[in-house]
């Protein structure tokens, strides 16, 4: 009887071990993916049965939960809808977080360590553990304008307006947009309509999609060539057309036309930028080498590490300069140059902050449930790209371009330095209407705020367009909104 009693015991052991495992493997292993299984309707119903956190800029409400009767006790709601998207993202039972809802997630769901007095309070006295709250550092003066200029026109493109000393993103509009209201529904069927409605619009163009920066680029020649012994009367080619090196291709200058005045065969590097004249900064990136150009672009930032602001911005690239061909055509924007529509406000910032370039953000506050404020973005200095006098330089070059932009919207009484620009893409270049873009920066004295926008092929003029025309418009009422409100460095 011992034999098979002492069997019976040990397989029933093993069976209690066996369970044992079992247990511990599917409550420690498998718990992460068991609680992440969106048929897992205890997660969902845990996440929405505590209202989320705010998010605000200056007073205005972005995006806030209110209680329901049904099954998930609070839904999200966002008061301004795509005006606002870029910045807020969305929050979906189906497809996730994005934006600040992403980003901020852990100080808008409670789990933040920020908040753990907070979580500690609560749970000693009983209450619904509660949230913390983003405040951004978004101008809703500015972003109403740039938002209204870009929809009333039906453009696609981005708008970001920057305080230059601070890195402070005032505006931040990327169109089309989409409404997040219909992704956070609880409906499934009226988030998958949406999801498929949206999608195009889903894309941040502002930090997420990048474009070849046109013309606009000559800022960073300028800025290798100044360091390299070039002033603004250093003579350039006024050529209409030049042989790219090594090649029997041809660049010309917009509408083929003589740069400058006359017909003298050069003119000096001031002039050459004042009319964004092609064949002069090919030959200037030419002359100035790879390597400097190499060297000037990371100083803004291109091809340096890439930015959270706090999303992840997707990193903007000088690209391949193999050759002296590929290094001229470089030189003007094109090629393999992208840039984020957020870069190429840097670019202009950094110019404007007197070359010091400042890590650019948007959350200005973390504000607790009591609404204390619990934390607080400090400017972040990245280190100097180029020196003090070459910006200054820079700057009175810029205002000299902005002398010779066309399109509406100058402002009595303040002087804006600023660098357009019209960029070729597509497969068939040449027959493919423009980006066009408007990067700037005032008043040129004493910056308060840079701006860079664009508007892809061509808007309502497609291949007529110049970035003066379509895009420095909505630049400057931009700028001119900053200055309304007062926003200073």
């Amino acid at each position: 009887m011992n034999n098979p009693i002492r069997r019976v015991g040990v397989f029933g052991m093993i069976l209690i071990l066996a369970l044992l495992a079992n247990l511990t493997y599917v409550q420690v292993v498998e718990a992460p993916d068991l609680r992440g299984d969106p048929r897992n309707p205890r997660v969902l119903i845990e996440e929405y049965s505590t209202p989320r956190g705010r998010i605000s800029a200056d007073g205005r409400l972005l995006a806030a939960s209110v209680p329901t009767s049904d099954r998930l006790k609070f839904l999200r709601q966002y008061p301004n809808g795509a005006e606002y998207a870029p910045v807020t993202g969305y929050f979906s039972q189906i497809y996730g977080t994005s934006g600040l809802e992403r980003a901020a997630g852990s100080v808008l769901d409670g789990s933040d360590d920020r908040l753990l007095f907070h979580r500690l309070t609560d749970l000693v006295s009983g209450r619904t553990p509660t949230p913390g709250n983003v405040v951004t550092t978004i101008d809703p003066h500015m972003q109403d304008v740039a938002y209204q200029d870009m929809t009333r026109q039906g453009y696609a493109g981005a708008v970001v307006a920057i305080q230059p000393s601070t890195g402070a993103i005032l505006a931040m509009v990327s169109t089309p947009s989409f409404d997040p209201n219909p992704l956070a529904s609880h409906d499934a069927a009226t988030q998958k309509k949406a999801w498929a409605a949206d999608a195009p619009a889903l894309l941040d163009r502002a930090i997420s999609q990048t474009y070849p920066p046109g013309s606009t680029f000559k800022l960073v020649d300028l800025a290798a060539a100044l360091q390299d012994g070039y002033t603004p009367d250093t003579p350039v080619t006024a050529e209409n057309r030049i042989t790219l090196p090594g090649t029997s291709t041809t660049l010309e200058n917009y509408a083929g036309e003589h740069c400058g005045p006359g017909d003298g065969p050069t003119v000096t590097l001031a002039v050459a930028l004042a009319r964004s004249c092609n064949t002069a900064f090919a030959t200037v990136a030419d002359q100035v080498g790879a390597d400097k150009l190499r060297s000037a672009a990371r100083a803004f930032g291109i091809d340096g590490p890439e930015l959270d602001i706090p999303m992840p911005v997707t990193g903007s690239h000088l690209g391949d300069l193999a050759d002296a061909a590929s290094l001229a055509q470089s030189g003007i924007g094109q090629r393999d140059v992208r840039l984020t529509p957020l870069q190429n406000a840097m670019i202009v910032a950094t110019i404007a902050n007197g070359g010091v370039r400042m890590a650019p953000h948007l959350v200005k506050e973390i504000v607790g449930p009591d609404l204390s404020v619990i934390d607080t973005t400090s400017p972040d200095d990245l280190g100097r790209a180029i020196p003090s006098g070459v910006a200054a330089t820079i700057n009175t070059m810029m205002q000299g371009s902005e002398q010779f932009t066309t399109g509406h919207g100058a402002i009595p009484g303040v002087t804006i330095a600023s660098k357009t620009g019209t960029a070729e893409h597509g497969v068939d270049s040449k027959n493919t209407p423009p980006h066009t873009w408007y990067s700037a920066f005032a008043p040129a004295d004493r910056p308060d705020v840079a701006v860079s926008v664009i508007v892809e092929d061509g808007g309502h003029l497609g291949d007529a367009a110049t970035g003066g025309s379509v895009a420095s418009p909505i630049g400057r009422d931009v700028i001119a909104a900053a200055l309304q409100d007062g926003v200073t460095g």
